[in-house]
């Protein structure tokens, strides 16, 4: 029963979704107005929007009109669902599940804005780096690539220990230990390079090229990725989206007739890939840096 519930609150969740990739990147409110059918303006009843369900009864058309409804809305439902169903089989229910439930709802946001618009919006992208920021504090991030750098430097090392010493002496030792510093810098530095790797691989292109090939939305995703996933896991993700989207766009090349100036929404594959490093981040590691 808990697997249907989850499965079915991941549903609802991917209701909401639809709605905040819909408007966030037009800069329109989540709350107001009501849903409604974008041909006719009709108000959707409550019993004409349930996840799936709706849709299947519906047949895909306006109830008051009889306009075609996407297919967008069912899949990020049902994709959602899936993902929080498969987050719970894979961790538990435990805070490491409500880390991936966020981010993976932050994730299938961006895909799908990419894709509908090319637009990566600040309202994820911003506040889910923040929002992995202070979850680190109580979920580990990482994969002792801190620890390691700290210890390489006896300095470094004592300055980290003395911190943590007087944190744990202070109203913050309630919050934060030695663990939970060191996870606090994982997500950092991994929001730090996520970031900077694109950033530095914009200004490289387009040095090269004399246009851009990388936006800053495509630059704080990464970002936001970096903050849940710690440095390794962000460096295997942008590996991972670049290989998608380059098998992606030979497939268009070949099958489709696209050129090699035809922009694919490199969000996406990256949000691929980090929905699927969410899942099997920890057999990868294990797998490429044993």
């Amino acid at each position: 029963m808990i697997n249907l519930f989850t499965f079915i609150l991941g549903t609802v969740i991917g209701s909401f979704l639809n709605v905040c990739i819909l408007r966030w990147p037009q800069d329109q409110s989540v709350v107001k107005p009501r849903s409604h059918c974008p041909q006719c303006g009709a108000l959707i009843k409550a019993y004409d929007n349930v996840p799936i369900l709706s849709y299947l009864i519906l047949k895909g058309r306006c109830r008051a009109c009889g306009t075609s409804i996407s297919v967008m809305y069912p899949v990020v439902e049902l994709l959602t669902g899936l993902f929080f169903l498969l987050c719970g089989l894979r961790f538990g229910y435990t805070l490491e599940t409500l880390k991936y439930f966020v981010l993976g709802s932050g994730l299938i946001v961006l895909i799908f804005s990419d894709i509908k618009f090319r637009l990566l919006p600040d309202q994820v992208t911003i506040y889910g780096t923040l929002m992995g920021l202070f979850l680190s504090l109580k979920v580990w991030v990482g994969d002792d690539s801190i620890r390691f750098l700290i210890s390489l430097n006896q300095h470094a090392q004592i300055f980290f220990e003395r911190t943590a010493r007087s944190l744990a002496d202070s109203w913050a030792g309630n919050y934060l230990g030695s663990e939970s510093l060191y996870s606090l810098l994982g997500s950092l530095c991994g929001a730090l390079f996520g970031g900077g790797i694109l950033f530095l691989l914009g200004e490289l292109y387009y040095l090269l090229r004399k246009e851009e090939g990388l936006g800053m939305g495509d630059i704080k995703m990464m970002g936001m990725v970096g903050a849940f996933f710690g440095l390794k896991l962000t460096f295997v993700t942008i590996m991972l989206g670049s290989l998608l989207g380059s098998v992606i766009g030979v497939i268009g090349m070949l099958f489709f007739g696209r050129d090699m100036k035809y922009q694919l929404p490199f969000g996406t594959f990256l949000g691929i890939a980090a929905l699927i490093l969410a899942l099997a981040g920890g057999p990868i590691l294990h797998f490429l840096f044993p």
